[in-house]
């Protein structure tokens, strides 16, 4: 479960140039789109992670976000891992957000649930989403984060993202030394200075 008890920053991400990885689930999971109705339980998904106080706000939040955009796609955009009883534990999805007047791609809610956690998952549909990126061309891509999420932050970057020292997108104000400040606290000094070698 995250540390939500970590201050929370807002961190930037930017992947200028995806080193392509071919995307690998452990045997009894699998990758689909999104389908009709599957935001009921994408909203299960992040309520039970804690990321909404209730499957109903996270439902709202999905409908309004992403199936009433008439510009991109939901069911091109959004990836889900299942597993053989097809039943989803892990989503990622390859949206767009404004980055001054002009979209900019960024990957939204990468989350996997907690009892399938540790196998590969996040990884996988990061690599996923990425992937959907490149066949579209959409680069750079762009991420929102927060020091509680500090390893999908290494995740990140050994997928090819820096952390932004100034660069922002959306609506988030770059708060990069107040994050960088906050993650030296609670990572392993390793871990650290990995994060370090991929400042921009």
């Amino acid at each position: 479960m995250l540390d939500r008890t970590i201050p929370f920053y807002n961190t930037i991400l930017r992947c200028d140039r995806y080193l392509n990885a071919e995307p690998a689930l452990q045997n009894g999971y699998e990758f689909r789109m999104y389908q009709s109705g599957d935001e009921q339980k994408w909203a299960q998904l992040e309520y039970e992670i804690g990321d909404f106080d209730s499957a109903e706000e996270a439902e709202q939040y999905f409908i309004s976000t992403y199936c009433s955009n008439k510009t991109l796609d939901v069911a091109k955009r959004c990836v889900f891992a299942v597993n053989e009883k097809n039943e989803i534990v892990g989503s990622c999805i390859a949206w767009k957000d404004l980055r001054g007047d002009e979209l900019v791609a960024s990957l939204h809610w990468l989350v996997v649930s907690t009892q399938h956690q540790g196998k590969g998952i996040g990884k996988a549909l990061c690599q996923k989403v990425m992937q959907i990126f490149l066949e579209k061309d959409e680069f750079p891509v762009y991420i929102h984060t927060q020091p509680w999420s500090y390893k999908a932050i290494l995740l990140y970057i050994r997928q090819g993202f820096k952390i932004q020292k100034t660069d922002t997108f959306s609506q988030y104000e770059n708060q990069f030394d107040l994050a960088m400040n906050t993650l030296k606290k609670v990572l392993p000094e390793n871990h650290y200075e990995e994060l370090m070698y991929n400042i921009e």
